[in-house]
């Protein structure tokens, strides 16, 4: 029976789903993924607090390398001894022929400084602060206290100094920051707008050509801005762009390979290693034997510390004791540049198995788009 006007009961009405509650909202807001992407940006801020403050709360000189030159080699040993024995062994001595070979090991960047005693009352210090001004400093204090407590004087020589427009010689360690920065951001671009990992050795082979002229390009850039546009740095342009450009692919091609590996995570991954632990042990603001044990351990092995040694040593050492860092960045160039390939081989025999079309991502494949 259809009910009309005078009829009491209510008609049938369609009822409205209910609304959703607050937590229901933010589950839909905030996936799974999203709330571990915030967790690893939650640790990557933290990492990056903890490893800059640990890295430049408490500088003290450790085993400062440092050679001895005396009138005798009885007088030389006598000195080591002394110095070796300092507390909290502040200096590495060790003794050298004369004054002469004392001067060449610190210009070589053997030694970090060197003593030379005199048959007088005052003794030289020879120091090179383009290493770094801050370990010239303590080197000064250390070397100082001693020899006053031996009723002596001591003169500074600054064999090395930096250039008049690099204050504190940083204008090395920004130059290679900046570099370093470039590298994972060409890289971390590729991934955002064609994918993290490319479909195809194809797309990888071309991913990293782009990233090389991209690194010849900026290379070539901060050498000229260091050096004839703002003065900073008194070295050819060549040899930092050469630095430059290995760096930036260097950096670059890491972060490819670990977007290979990881994904989209990668860029956080590159991050990590170049941001969160590269640029406080990279010696720049404090040179090696300024830092606590483990960024003293591990900055000379990542792409800022071994940039930053083999920036100084190119533009104020005439290359001295450049080749060990220029090996472990281009080991790190070629070591990423062969895993982004390998990964790549490898997403392509994916897309064969689960039956993609060639140079397309396979269906699940970490948000990577197609054509990627």
């Amino acid at each position: 029976m259809t009910p009309t006007s005078d009829d009491p009961r209510p008609a049938a009405t369609k009822t409205d789903p209910p609304r959703p509650g607050f937590f229901d909202e933010v589950r839909d807001a905030v996936h799974v993924r999203a709330a571990l992407l915030i967790i690893g940006v939650l640790a990557l801020q933290l990492g990056f607090i903890t490893s800059y403050i640990g890295a430049f709360h408490d500088p003290k000189p450790k085993e400062v390398p440092i050679a001895v030159a005396a009138p005798t080699p009885a007088a030389a040993e006598q000195a080591v001894r002394r110095l070796g024995a300092l507390p909290g062994d502040p200096l590495a001595p060790r003794a050298v022929a004369d004054a002469a070979s004392a001067a060449a090991q610190v210009r070589d960047r053997d030694v970090d400084g060197a003593l030379v005693l005199t048959t007088g009352a005052t003794d030289r210090l020879l120091v090179a602060s383009a290493s770094g001004a801050s370990l010239s400093e303590a080197l000064t204090a250390v070397v100082t206290r001693s020899e006053r407590a031996q009723g002596r004087s001591v003169d500074v020589v600054d064999l090395v100094p930096n250039a008049p427009g690099d204050a504190r010689g940083l204008t090395s360690f920004y130059l290679v920051i900046g570099w370093c920065v470039g590298g994972y951001l060409c890289a971390a671009v590729l991934a955002i707008s064609a994918g993290a990992r490319p479909a195809n050795p194809a797309r990888g082979l071309i991913r990293l050509a782009v990233l090389l002229v991209y690194a010849a390009v900026t290379g070539l850039l901060g050498a000229v801005i260091a050096g004839p546009v703002l003065d900073a740095l008194p070295s050819g342009v060549p040899a930092l762009w050469g630095l430059g450009t290995l760096l930036v692919f260097a950096v670059g091609a890491i972060t490819l390979a670990l977007q290979g590996l990881a994904g989209i995570v990668g860029i956080g991954l590159a991050i990590l290693l170049v941001v969160v632990l590269g640029n406080p042990s990279a010696g720049g603001a404090y040179p090696y034997p300024l830092l606590p044990p483990f960024w003293q351990a591990i900055g000379p092995a990542l792409p800022p510390g071994a940039g930053t040694y083999a920036a100084r040593s190119l533009t104020y050492f005439d290359g001295n004791g450049a080749t060990g860092p220029l090996l472990v960045v281009a080991a790190w160039a070629a070591g990423g540049a062969v895993v982004t390939m390998v990964c790549a081989f490898l997403r392509r025999r994916a897309n064969e198995r689960d039956g993609a079309p060639p140079g397309t991502a396979a269906a699940g494949g970490s948000g990577t788009p197609r054509g990627a």
